[in-house]
């Protein structure tokens, strides 16, 4: 889940660092799909030699979208899956190493978040299918249509955790994926594939950053390998900066806030299942999707002078990053007066640097924690506390009132009525289009709507109207339930602005006194013990999987005086959960059907010793908050020891394929026929080695590990049969697979959390002036793929001279008028090549049309080359687009258009075109700039 609202903080403070993707669309010819080259150059400027996938942010928006309507069965989600990652390959282009990483058993401190998170899911979905049916009735009980009720079983997203026949299925459909793109898709040709499914135990993100450390930490690393990660998550950011690596590039899908999602009863856009009113019989809806990407930023704003030691910006990223956990994260809660969007990073960022004179030395190293500094920090953010709740609280009030005022406003200034019917206002592209109505006598319409209007004054002034002045019963306008001046304010008993604020926190969250110094002091240790544990996973790995945070709530920064003397370690050498006992320990009894029966039952059973692990119902406490979602959910906290003395009575119940995935896995690795590789890993089948092999880094760009021979394998020659029944059995495939072992090392081993020998750091992706105060009001203009130099192309005065002959005259009846510009958010293929001896324009124009809709008018004859003086060949202007340095790759070009006779026009001693009117230059000419001028 990462960090509630921290990309949208970093997003809006530093908006250089988001770089918006250049995209290559697949073709299609006569109507076959022609899929992209990925070995071909990467139009984004930038080569990547590895991509790292955490699967699960793909699998979920894949399985059960929120823009769209969601697949019909288990193998349209699989072939999703599918056409998700060839998307993101397409973009990245990796050269070395793609590393998949499905989420397998996490440790018992993420435990409590997915517990929440399930029990929410299962909720609020069943919830969500009740107000389906009940809308449903009602509206075919009004006469209304819906399009008919698919019989289908309600997908449960819950089944998306280890131990699932759902995941299960999963790893076999990406092992027979892999295979077929490492036999059919040149781009995957020297490529070293991994893949860590759900049987392994850990988070999918923290596989991958323990790939990295264990990687970077042999000495045939590439200090300056280019790792591009793809996830959603916001922690991504603090890990990737936590690997200190230099070229580290995150990308993830664009966030669009209030994206419209459709009705779940007739799949429509603009309204939600509750105000759903049918759907009219001649429309549908649809959506859309799009994306981008983003890099880490170098940070220059934790820089400090005049310290008593000296300044590291290593170690003062290291310390950001354990700050951040002060404002949330997927283990602790945030601290009660720190809150992203207040500004909390930033404040804590002013105290940080304000108190780091005093502190001696930065706050932790390589993971570990220096106790004492940080209670130096969090009692200058104690100080503070009251004045923070204070603001908060007016802040809140201020809204209330701007508000309260804008929906007085909107009321006074709402119209009288809203006309419908033939004067219903639309759209501009709209008109034209078909079921629009056209009025025949629009003044006597307006004049019956006037009428109407005034013999009606009970009317609600809200109500619009139908085409014969009747009110419309269904077409009028709504005031949703929110925007109503009495909307009930969520009860606060906390009352954090007032005084006596503790007390009355520590006795309504933790039911104890204020005063019970020795419960307070229990709670900020666990805290404390949190924040060393959450630091040692991000830099170390996993310390620890039996510790958890054992509330729901934190305790506040002026409670953290004494924190110096307390232990900061925890106990090592426990085991991970199997799959199934993670999911007795997160899944709700409306998602016990993912488990054996006889498991099941003790979710359901009221003699099950475990019963009260599992309410039908619970809790949300909103905590300050507004929305459900943002509230805390009450669940009792599962107590390991009660849980696994429960399930060995049940452990004899498991069919042998129910105890195959209940087991542990790990990574396996899969090259194809012509990776160096291929040919050592096969002799190993072939010997039948039964020892692991050390993986030679000659072979694999560096990487080290152990081989191990897989019980079921890929191997060539031999039929991958497919596990989705539309797609075919790969009959000659030649990829292999093999089980693979990152490098181990001892317990006590410290991973050095600092930049390698060797790297170069990149360009400064932000200038000093882009964090400086003073910059604030600058204009910022979004950056197309990762060249910095592309500029846009600009049209001389010759270019737009002959748009005007070419284009027709009068009022847009022409090629030209009737094409819509592509979209802001459009990255289709929109690139050409060049002809001989042209020198490349780095920048697409703003408003030019597709090529896919753009045709242009046919040529009048075969155009005629000739020289310059230079021997290079003219570019026309209207194929003056954005091009990158490996253009040519595109096969589409435009063609002359030239003037009769075969032969160029040429220009006339009064400055016009031989045997053209001079009528037929009235095109408006743009002033002249002299930029990208051949003339």
């Amino acid at each position: 889940m990462g960090v509630p609202a921290f990309f949208r903080w970093l997003s809006r403070k530093y908006p250089s660092i988001i770089v918006n993707c250049v995209e290559e669309k697949p073709k299609e010819c006569s109507g076959v799909k022609i899929p992209v080259d990925a070995s071909k150059p990467n139009p984004n400027d930038v080569e990547f030699d590895n991509l790292y996938l955490d699967m699960n942010g793909i699998i979920h928006p894949c399985t059960h979208p929120e823009d769209k309507p969601a697949p019909k069965n288990e193998d349209e989600m699989m072939v999703a899956i599918f056409e998700y990652i060839d998307r993101l390959f397409n973009i990245v282009r990796p050269r070395r190493l793609l590393y998949m990483a499905i989420d397998g058993v996490a440790p018992r401190a993420k435990m409590n978040q997915q517990r929440s998170r399930r029990f929410r899911a299962s909720k609020e979905g069943m919830e969500a299918a009740v107000e389906k049916q009940r809308v449903r009735e009602e509206i075919l009980a009004k006469g209304g249509y819906l399009p008919p009720e698919e019989i289908k079983e309600r997908f449960d997203s819950n089944c998306i955790t280890p131990g699932t026949e759902f995941m299960d299925n999963l790893a076999k459909c990406l092992r027979y994926y892999i295979a077929d793109r490492l036999n059919n898709d040149p781009g995957w040709k020297n490529l070293t594939v991994i893949l860590s499914d759900a049987s392994a135990p850990g988070e999918g993100e923290h596989k991958i950053m323990d790939y990295i450390r264990r990687q970077r930490a042999q000495p045939n690393h590439d200090p300056n390998t280019h790792h591009c990660l793809c996830g959603a998550d916001a922690d991504l950011i603090m890990l990737g900066l936590a690997t200190h690596e230099p070229n580290f590039t995150i990308i993830r899908e664009e966030f669009k806030p209030n994206k419209p999602k459709p009705c779940g009863l007739c799949n429509q856009f603009g309204h939600e299942v509750k105000d759903c009113e049918g759907l009219p019989r001649e429309k549908k809806g649809k959506g859309a999707f799009d994306s981008f990407n983003g890099s880490l930023p170098f940070w220059l704003e934790l820089t400090m002078a005049s310290l008593p030691f000296t300044f590291d910006v290593e170690r003062s990223i290291d310390d950001w990053v354990f700050m951040c956990f002060f404002v949330g994260n997927d283990f602790l809660p945030h601290l009660p007066s720190l809150e992203i969007r207040e500004g909390a990073i930033d404040r804590l960022v002013n105290i940080y640097k304000n108190v780091v004179h005093k502190t001696g030395g930065y706050l932790t190293e390589s993971g570990y924690v220096n106790l004492q500094r940080v209670q130096m920090i969090m009692l200058a953010v104690g100080e503070v506390e009251d004045s923070i709740f204070k603001k908060r609280k007016d802040d809140e009030d201020s809204f209330r009132r701007r508000q309260k005022e804008k929906r007085k406003r909107m009321k006074r200034d709402q119209p009288a009525f809203t006309p419908s019917g033939i004067l219903t206002p639309h759209a501009l592209s709209s008109r034209n289009s078909p079921g629009s109505h056209v009025a025949s006598n629009p003044r006597h319409a307006a004049y019956e709507m006037r009428m109407q209007n005034n013999s009606s004054p009970s009317i609600s002034p809200n109500t619009s109207f139908t085409s014969d002045g009747s009110p419309s019963p269904i077409g009028g306008i709504k005031r949703k339930a929110e925007d109503s001046d009495s909307e009930p304010e969520p009860e606060d008993n906390v009352r954090l602005w007032e005084a006596g604020w503790k007390q009355r926190y520590y006795k309504n969250k933790f039911d104890v006194d204020a005063a019970d110094e020795k419960f307070r002091r229990k709670v900020v240790q666990s805290y404390v013990e949190g924040l060393c544990w959450v630091l040692r996973y991000y830099y170390q790995g996993c310390a620890s999987w039996k510790w958890y945070y054992p509330f729901h709530y934190a305790p506040f920064a002026s409670d953290f005086e004494g924190i110096a003397d307390m232990p900061s370690d925890f106990e090592k050498g426990t085991k991970p959960f199997k799959p199934l006992e993670q999911l007795m320990g997160v899944f709700p009894a409306a998602s016990g059907n993912f488990l054996p029966p006889s498991w099941r039952k003790l979710m359901s059973d009221p003699d099950s010793s475990i019963i009260d692990f599992y309410p039908e119902d619970f809790a949300i406490d909103l905590n300050g908050k507004k929305y459900a979602w943002q509230g805390v959910a009450l669940l009792p906290f599962v107590d390991e020891r009660r849980l696994r003395a429960a399930l060995e009575e049940v452990y004899p119940d498991l069919t042998p394929e129910e105890t195959r995935r209940n087991s542990l896995g790990g990574d396996v690795l899969f090259v194809g026929k012509h990776h160096l590789l291929h040919d050592f890993v096969l002799e190993l089948y072939q010997t039948g080695s039964t020892k692991p092999v050390d993986v030679p880094p000659e072979l694999c760009h560096g990487i080290q590990g152990k081989f191990s021979l897989d019980e079921e394998a890929i191997l060539p020659d031999q039929v991958v049969s497919s596990p989705v029944p539309m797609l075919p059995d790969l009959t000659q495939n030649t990829a292999i697979s093999i089980n693979f072992k990152d490098p181990q090392f001892a317990e006590d081993y410290i991973f050095k959390a600092v930049m390698l020998p060797g790297a170069r750091k990149p360009a400064a992706v932000l200038k000093p002036s882009d964090w400086e105060k003073s910059s604030n009001g600058r204009q910022w203009k979004p950056q197309l793929g990762f060249n910095r130099d592309r500029r846009p192309v600009h049209l001389d005065q010759a270019a737009f001279r002959t748009l005007g002959h070419v284009m027709p005259r009068g009022s847009g009846t022409g090629v030209y008028n009737s094409a819509a510009p592509p979209p802001a958010t459009y990255q289709g293929n929109l690139y050409r090549p060049l002809l001989r001896g042209q020198a490349q324009i780095p920048k697409l124009m703003s408003n030019m049309r597709p090529q896919d809709s753009w045709r242009g008018p046919p040529p009048l004859f075969q155009p005629q080359r000739f020289d310059r003086g230079v021997g290079a060949e003219p570019l026309l202007p209207w194929n003056r687009m954005l091009q990158t340095q490996n253009a040519a790759f595109q096969p589409n070009q435009y063609q002359m258009i030239a003037g009769p006779g075969g032969y160029p026009p040429r220009r006339d001693d009064r400055g016009g075109r031989q045997g053209y009117p001079r009528e037929g230059r009235k095109y408006p000419l743009p002033p002249p700039s002299g930029r990208y001028s051949w003339n």
